[in-house]
């Protein structure tokens, strides 16, 4: 029976693979530098970077306590998607969370996916034009598959977004993904975790930066948890 059940999940993962590289190939497609585009994959449902669920590796790293996380203050989700991992910073934290998306239809999925008395809200915004009071600046910022959504031209203006938003002494949560052999086009496009130190630049300190312990089973190998502190 276990080898049976094995065999079983050995071709879920298969077929789930399968699903996900069918699916990335029609993002690509679809995705242009307008970005009333991402609109268009949701539509369409080509959303292979929505697993459905809050990200293993952000459960562990937050619930482990290994990272003494504020848990006061605010909080940014970018390129939020549905919304699953914004909730759970905000309740697992206390944060006020704030989850971003240029997709309408991304915004509006997300809202449904945050329940009642969560203290986090999610609204349509250009993360490169988006801007906050000095005073309103982030504790912690969130990034998964949106760096990677990015074009590489693109990521010194990203770089220069995360360290005018976060506050000194704020922590930024990298969760890089997909980590596969290089390929010239995306979204997403290729990533490998050195390739955020140039944008971000001086003035971090790395204080996690391994495998994860957990990870989804199309995710295992795929991807390397990076926590840094603004200094």
């Amino acid at each position: 029976m276990a080898a049976a059940t094995q065999s079983q999940s050995q071709d879920q993962h298969k077929w789930d693979e399968s699903w996900r590289v069918a699916i990335a190939a029609g993002v690509r497609d679809i995705i242009t530098e307008d970005p009333h585009s991402w609109d268009k994959a949701w539509s369409k449902n080509l959303i292979p970077w929505d697993a459905g669920e809050i990200q293993p590796p952000l459960r562990e790293v937050i619930q482990s306590g290994e990272v003494p996380f504020p848990t006061q203050g605010r909080a940014l989700v970018p390129g939020c998607g549905s919304g699953y991992d914004a909730s759970f910073i905000s309740t697992a934290l206390g944060l006020d969370t704030l989850a971003i998306d240029i997709s309408e239809i991304a915004v509006k999925s997300a809202a449904k996916n945050i329940p009642d008395g969560v203290n986090a809200r999610v609204e349509v915004h250009d993360f490169f034009s988006f801007s906050v009071p000095k005073n309103e600046k982030f504790d912690l910022i969130y990034d998964y598959t949106f760096f990677v959504a990015i074009p590489p031209p693109r990521r010194p203006e990203w770089g220069a977004q995360i360290n005018s938003l976060i506050k000194p002494g704020g922590y930024l949560i990298t969760l890089v993904f997909p980590i596969d052999p290089k390929n010239d086009v995306g979204p997403p496009f290729f990533v490998r975790p050195e390739h955020y130190y140039a944008p971000l630049g001086d003035g971090w300190e790395k204080v996690v930066d391994r495998v994860p312990n957990a990870s989804l089973s199309s995710h295992v190998g795929r991807e390397r948890l990076v926590v840094w502190k603004k200094l």
